[in-house]
């Protein structure tokens, strides 16, 4: 683990080399995490080492506000995200291409970072996300303020205690408290956004993992029918958590994708073997 600037704030890092193979040659996975109480942990206990072990290099990072990276007071917009992601591939030198894996919102920044820089991303996996459009933007905006609202009451976080444990109540208490010391809140669903022409010119291939409970259950397809290079897996009887909960199905999905895409067998290829784990 280590520390590095990246846009001006000193961001919170893990990378693992590709194992049996030699890592020079091996594609590189990014793992971006979710907002609130997320952060690359979620990566690191689920994915990380048998992606490495496949022969995938990786790297997960804490988003601004989260983890240990630096929590500036301000500066909490989608486009700050982006820009973090950008500015820490180049501080890291890594030229890409690399394969975007985000979860929640870190899907979001997967899509936002594939439109700034088409040509450093390999392909995106999207994992209970969508792109950053104003209808994302639109439901962003109620979220937060549900959120705020939920967490300025401490009946929620003895409910999460009762439900989850004391671990989870502390990670929300935390949460909390930077959501209200910063400009988090307000500032999320801002910055550059994409119209339907733009999402339907991206030219990388996205694997769209969904749990069949999600967030998109009533139309899982959508994102498949906005993007010119997309597939959508379902995976049956899981919800929003479905990184943490079905992690092995999960794994399952990406490293196939991954090495189909390296190996220049057809994406359309990768992403039918992928589909073919759950049918």
């Amino acid at each position: 683990m280590g520390k590095i600037l990246a846009n001006g704030i000193d961001t919170h890092y893990q990378r693992m080399a590709a194992k049996g193979v030699d890592p020079s040659t091996a594609p590189t996975v990014v793992f971006i995490h979710g907002l609130g109480t997320d952060s690359l942990a979620s990566f690191y206990l689920t994915l990380a080492a048998p992606v490495a072990a496949a022969g995938i290099n990786v790297l997960a990072y804490d988003l601004r506000g989260h983890g240990r990276s630096d929590c500036p007071d301000t500066g909490y917009t989608f486009q700050h995200f982006v820009s973090d992601l950008c500015a820490l591939l180049d501080a890291l030198e890594i030229q890409g291409p690399v394969h975007l894996v985000g979860n929640s919102f870190g899907g979001t920044v997967a899509f936002g970072h594939a439109f700034a820089r088409p040509w450093q991303v390999a392909s995106i996996v999207s994992i209970e996300s969508e792109p950053p459009t104003q209808p994302w933007s639109d439901r962003m905006v109620q979220a937060m303020d549900y959120m705020a609202e939920q967490l300025s009451s401490e009946q929620t976080f003895l409910d999460l205690e009762a439900q989850n444990g004391a671990h989870h109540a502390k990670l929300a208490r935390k949460a909390a408290a930077k959501l209200y010391a910063t400009t988090m809140v307000t500032d999320l669903p801002k910055g550059r956004l994409m119209s339907a022409e733009e999402l339907r010119a991206l030219p990388t291939p996205v694997l769209h993992i969904l749990g069949g409970d999600g967030l998109q259950g009533e139309d899982p397809r959508a994102l498949e029918r906005a993007l010119s290079h997309c597939r959508t897996v379902v995976i049956p009887g899981q919800d929003h958590s479905v990184l943490v909960d079905a992690h092995r199905t999960v794994r399952e999905l990406l490293i196939p994708w991954v090495r189909g895409i390296h190996t220049d067998v057809p994406w359309i290829n990768a992403a039918a073997e992928a589909r073919a784990l759950i049918a």
